[in-house]
């Protein structure tokens, strides 16, 4: 299993493909397909039939998952950076390598 450096709750930025330049939360994390879902971002629409739960039916628009590859993080200052990890006392804390701050 791959160690992935964005969590869900992250902001980050999509710096390639169709949707690049756009900015949003993470939703959620799916580490056996390196992809994230990231809320605002990447929509799609999908077709509902009618059910009972749901009796008109109609067009949903949702989010669909990005590759992790394709999302960079964003610090406290609104730039891009890539994450870094150390040790503070005996815990292990991540930290964006432009400004050197906890994340």
């Amino acid at each position: 299993m791959t160690k992935l450096k964005i969590k869900t709750g992250d902001t980050v930025r999509v710096i390639a493909g169709d949707q690049k330049g756009k900015e949003g939360k993470v939703m959620r994390v799916m580490i056996e397909k390196n992809k994230a879902i990231v809320e605002g971002v990447n929509m799609v629409k999908k077709h509902e039939k009618p059910s009972a739960a749901n009796p008109q039916g109609g067009i949903k628009e949702k989010e669909a998952p990005l590759q992790i590859s394709n999302l960079s993080l964003i610090d406290g200052n609104g730039k891009t950076t890539r994450v870094g990890y150390r040790m503070e006392g005996d815990k292990k804390v991540r930290f964006a390598k432009t400004t050197n701050e906890i994340l």
